[in-house]
């Protein structure tokens, strides 16, 4: 199924996703619909909805529509428990090698633990520990008596996402990259990663400041002073972790977008889980896939539109005071849906 727009209209995959997703999906493409997206929709369905169809979670159909538009919006995708599946997520990154997550997260609701939260995490998506290079030791007739699992990181794959990372800040008026390691212990590992981003921040002297800091250490002060923080640039197990600490500051994962981009190709998400318990009862929380379709506004030249659908969400979460029960408010998927549209109207 693929809906078009008019003539300026930019080819993109749509993927439902399972559980709450396709309810948020149907949100955002209504509420993009509103605010003049220019988005001409091809409709592709993965995760557990794909195996239902052809026993794959990742179908052929699905990896052709994002070669053809390079460009797809993302409901969450769940991986089945056991039967040799690997992570929908890790593969789809790995397929089109999209090297660079982008997590940000600014603080929607005030009152809240910490005010004025505006960080972004920029994690390198393919290499580290998720290679998956893991084996096991059999001991005294044990086949799984220990587990080895090998990382690797690249200097030239360290040097690119510390490349995107320091081009993303001056691009969005960034002052800051913080480099985050842990090379005062895994000192070949990450010690490759902190010394090609400190090479790379070398050409951007002047222009953005850089500090580093030890993985540890960040995590501790990103709940003690969040503030300090601005651009944040870390390994692939590292910025897996630290992205969700940072998603908890302000208010958690229902208000996390991402991205995952590539040179060829770029994937919009919900950083969130499909949410089983609540499908199909109208109450999920359409905000993170929606600002991730704003990220993905801004990635095709469109920020303007962007710009009106972040406005939109402060605007019904500050003002009209609609929220979704995990944001503690009694509203709907449908009750904030049409809050945005009239806001967009």
């Amino acid at each position: 199924m693929t809906t078009t727009h008019p003539s300026q209209a930019i080819p993109a995959t749509l993927v439902p996703g399972d559980g709450i997703g396709p309810e948020i999906t149907d949100a955002v493409v209504e509420i993009l619909e509103v605010a003049g997206a220019p988005f001409a929709w091809d409709v592709q369905h993965g995760g557990m909805a794909a195996i239902a169809a052809g026993g794959d979670p990742l179908p052929p159909a699905l990896l052709d529509s994002i070669r053809r538009t390079r460009l797809a919006l993302k409901g969450p995708l769940t991986t089945p428990v056991g039967g040799g599946f690997r992570s929908v997520n890790v593969r789809l990154r790995e397929e089109f090698k999209l090297y660079a997550n982008v997590r940000p997260a600014r603080t929607l609701i005030p009152g809240g633990r910490y005010e004025d939260i505006d960080i972004v995490l920029v994690r390198e998506n393919l290499e580290g520990l998720y290679v998956g290079f893991e084996h096991y030791i059999p001991i005294d007739g044990d086949p799984q008596a220990a587990a080895i699992s090998s990382g690797v990181n690249t200097r030239a794959g360290s040097r690119r996402i510390a490349e995107f990372a320091f081009d993303y800040a001056v691009r969005n008026g960034r002052k800051k990259v913080t480099i985050v390691h842990k090379a005062n212990v895994l000192k070949a590992l990450t010690g490759i990663f902190l010394e090609a981003a400190k090479d790379v921040a070398r050409r951007y002297e002047g222009r953005v400041a850089v500090d580093d800091r030890i993985v540890d250490a960040c995590a501790m002060q990103l709940v003690l002073d969040p503030w300090r923080f601005d651009v944040i640039v870390t390994t692939n197990l590292f910025g897996d972790i630290l992205s969700d600490e940072i998603a908890g500051l302000v208010g958690g994962l229902g208000m996390a977008p991402g991205a995952n981009i590539g040179e060829d190709a770029a994937i919009f998400e919900a950083v969130h889980g499909s949410a089983p318990d609540i499908a199909g009862r109208g109450v999920a929380n359409p905000l993170a896939l929606l600002l991730a379709a704003a990220m993905m506004l801004d990635h095709v030249g469109h920020g303007t539109t962007a710009r009106r659908v972040r406005d939109a969400i402060d605007g019904v979460l500050r003002e009209d005071g609609v929220r979704t029960g995990d944001l503690h408010g009694r509203a709907s998927t449908r009750d904030i849906t049409a809050a945005l549209v009239r806001r967009l109207r």
